[in-house]
């Protein structure tokens, strides 16, 4: 791990490790002898250890040092470009990018790194199980943002385990209507460009009507009109933004 100062950029490696069940489970209770010539229904249920190894960017607010309470933790994922294994390419956007320019937050401000395309949830759960245990992070205020491919990783993990956000903003990502139930409960601010033909705007709008159908308690929203896929660069340096996410605890 290397500083460049005790409140700046933190480069870290990040591993972590999870415990999951894989199972599959036909619609037969019981399995059934295997009989040649025909199909019998079958169960399969084994656990297994994985390893996560992600990289990370970490940054900690000036103070972080001097005072020993607990600070906001803000999760922020990349999109398809930033993929790989040079962390230096995290910080062309979003957060990571206006830290490198000079900004400071009041956060502590998370950015891994995806090897290849797309998010795990179930690896960014660990590593966000590992960010609590080894600083001093106040539970009740992870916020989690993202970019086109980590808009999308943003709807995903935040419906996986939505016990974990105080609020989280989507940007340009499409998420899953689906999952809108799950979601209801979290504060969302979502952006997208309706110029945008890398992910529709379609997408965009079938998403808020789900989370309003839903009963989405706290719904933000803004469409622009005359941007393309980057909605993100005018969004991420919006102070407005940073406040609202503040505002927002889940001991609310």
């Amino acid at each position: 791990m290397t500083h460049k100062s005790a409140m700046g950029w933190v480069v870290a490696a990040g591993m972590a490790a999870t415990c999951l069940t894989m199972s599959m489970t036909s619609r037969g209770d019981q399995a059934a002898p295997e009989k040649p010539g025909s199909q019998q229904p079958q169960h399969f249920e084994r656990e297994i250890t994985v390893t996560v190894k992600l990289n990370y960017l970490v940054y900690l607010p000036p103070d972080y040092l001097a005072e020993k309470r607990e600070f906001p933790l803000l999760v922020f994922l990349h999109g398809s470009g930033e993929r790989g294994n040079d962390l230096d390419l995290v910080k062309k956007h979003g957060p990571p990018k206006l830290i490198e320019e000079g900004k400071q937050f009041p956060f502590i401000v998370v950015s891994p790194q995806a090897a290849r395309r797309g998010w795990d949830p179930d690896a960014l759960n660990a590593l966000i199980d590992g960010l609590l245990a080894k600083y001093r992070v106040d539970k009740n205020r992870v916020y989690l943002t993202g970019l086109s491919m980590g808009g999308s990783g943003t709807w995903a993990l935040a419906a996986a385990h939505p016990e974990k956000f105080a609020a989280i903003v989507p940007i340009c990502g499409a998420g899953d209507p689906a999952d809108a139930e799950k979601l209801k409960d979290i504060p969302t601010w979502i952006f997208h460009g309706a110029r945008d033909t890398d992910v529709s705007v379609r997408r965009f709008d079938e998403m808020v009507k789900a989370l309003k159908d839903a009963g989405a308690k706290s719904l933000g929203y803004t469409l622009y009109p005359d941007t393309e896929h980057d909605s993100w660069t005018k969004t991420y340096e919006n102070a407005d933004l940073y406040t609202w996410l503040l505002k927002h605890s889940r001991s609310q």
